[in-house]
């Protein structure tokens, strides 16, 4: 799987999304707001580890996820 941080800008905020590894969508959240359902992709968990990630990710550039 994937991870970009996209910036929002003005009234949206940044979003989160996770692809699959052939790059479709399969999550788009709220960067600050946590995600719901993380048994549906497997990172049941994980949570803090992923909050972490997105914390530390640069807007814009495409990260495998490896948690």
């Amino acid at each position: 799987m994937y991870i970009i941080k996209v910036k929002g800008k003005a009234k949206i905020p940044d979003y989160i999304q996770i692809r699959d590894e052939n790059f479709v969508l399969i999550a788009y959240f709220r960067a600050d707001r946590p995600l719901k359902n993380m048994e549906k992709f497997g990172l049941e968990g994980k949570e803090e580890e992923l909050e972490a990630l997105i914390k530390g990710l640069s807007f814009g550039k495409l990260q495998k996820l490896e948690i």
